[in-house]
């Protein structure tokens, strides 16, 4: 193997390190197809592009725990539909009437829309990790859809799973020792949008 291609290549603890996670989450990525490798002896190895295309995906915090929360309300919207929908339609026009224009207008006209297309097009939104959905989140209309009981539960599931498959970054190789010496490899940003406050801040699902 030349040695351009060795560098190429990195440990399931370098990809661990870049991307913030605990190197069992890597591992966990590669066995689900998620992230390609390949097996030079007994062990994974990761390319480099690879990694930097995940990257380019990868969650801040923020967008993460959002992203728990709703796949709690899509559990809701798939045992009431009606109901579910009924409550998001009015926290919406609820939303709209002292937000007439500007961004946080576009993002709950999109949820309107996508609330007129049914089912199937809501809990696509609530679940998906695409930039839009990211976005839209930040403007949730399911405020209320969750009791106090199952936010609180979910919310402690989150910080379990974040410490477990996140804690591990702060003792394994950092993203700038590993960029120093296997090249230049993109980093995530947080996300504008997940930093922007929200018509439904505080009170989303």
């Amino acid at each position: 193997m030349s040695g351009s291609r060795e560098r190429d290549l990195l440990t399931t603890g370098e990809v661990a390190g870049l991307l913030g996670v605990s190197r069992q989450h890597v591992v966990d990525l590669c066995t689900r197809g998620t992230l390609p490798y390949i097996v030079v002896g007994t062990h994974r190895r990761v390319r480099r592009a690879d990694v930097d295309v995940l990257l380019g995906q990868q969650l801040t915090r923020e967008a993460e725990r959002s992203l728990w929360l709703h796949r709690v309300v899509a559990g809701q919207l798939a045992l009431d539909p009606d109901g579910v929908l009924e409550r998001a339609r009015g926290n919406l026009q609820r939303m709209l009437n002292p937000h007439p224009s500007g961004m946080s207008a576009a993002w709950l006209s999109s949820w309107r829309d996508i609330l007129d297309d049914g089912v199937d097009a809501v809990l696509d939104t609530l679940t998906s990790q695409a930039r839009q959905a990211v976005d839209l989140r930040q403007n949730s209309p399911f405020a209320g859809v969750l009791t106090q009981e199952q936010r609180t539960a979910a919310l402690a599931a989150f910080r379990a799973h974040w410490r477990r498959d996140h804690a591990a970054a702060s003792t394994a190789p950092s993203a700038r020792s590993l960029h120093s010496t296997s090249g230049t490899a993109a980093t995530p940003k947080a996300s504008r949008s997940a930093r922007r406050s929200s018509p439904s801040a505080g009170a989303t699902a």
